[in-house]
């Protein structure tokens, strides 16, 4: 059923961009097909059910999951890594930040975190829940307290923007759930500074993920 949706949506697209000269990105294209999946599950538990199929299904309570990391080198320069999935648990983007001047470590994680809640947001999703391992920046930003000499320039604006959407929240896991974001960012920091500021490295993910 998931392959059938993406091929389905995947040739919807495609009719809209050839015959109604729409265009479409990665983002929008894989939020069709998420929603198309949950229209078609709520299809079948209700046949299943033996009830009427309804006019409209209501989709579940299914928001993304944003992993996200920061490293930092040395040589006065950072990385972050974001790595999106479904509840389902398939990826839709692993994505590497690059930052230039910054050795400071909590920086590094609220750089990282600011990129990860912007490009959501930019990208149209609607309701995200960002894990991170930096507990005591995530404690800062669930306590909306921006009192820090370093960061809180950079923690007024993560809480300003939560503050505007509402369904984004932030919640502490362990290195080990995070590993995924960890091994983005390291690749990020494995390929400064030959590469642009932001870039999609999904496609150079080895099977360490």
């Amino acid at each position: 059923m998931a392959v059938t949706a993406v091929l389905w949506r995947i040739w919807r697209s495609r009719n809209w961009v050839v015959f109604e000269g729409k265009q479409f990105g990665i983002p929008a294209l894989m939020r069709q097909y998420h929603q198309q999946y949950q229209e078609w599950i709520g299809l079948l538990v209700s046949r299943s059910q033996g009830g009427p199929v309804p006019p409209e299904v209501e989709i579940p309570h299914c928001p993304m999951i944003c992993l996200w990391d920061g490293a930092t080198m040395a040589a006065s320069h950072s990385v972050g890594g974001m790595f999106v999935k479904n509840h389902l648990g398939d990826v839709l983007i692993a994505r590497g930040f690059q930052f230039a001047g910054i050795e400071y470590p909590l920086i590094a994680e609220a750089l990282a975190l600011r990129e990860a809640i912007l490009w959501c947001r930019d990208s149209g999703f609607a309701e995200v829940r960002f894990e991170g391992d930096a507990k005591v920046l995530i404690e800062k930003v669930n306590q909306a307290n921006t009192r820090d000499n370093k960061v809180g320039a950079l923690l007024e604006e993560i809480v300003g923007v939560l503050g505007l959407i509402g369904g984004f929240s932030v919640r502490f896991v362990g290195r080990h759930s995070n590993r995924a974001a960890h091994l983005v960012a390291r690749k990020a920091l494995h390929l400064y500074p030959t590469t642009s500021r932001s870039f999609n490295i999904l496609t150079r993910f080895n099977s360490r993920m």
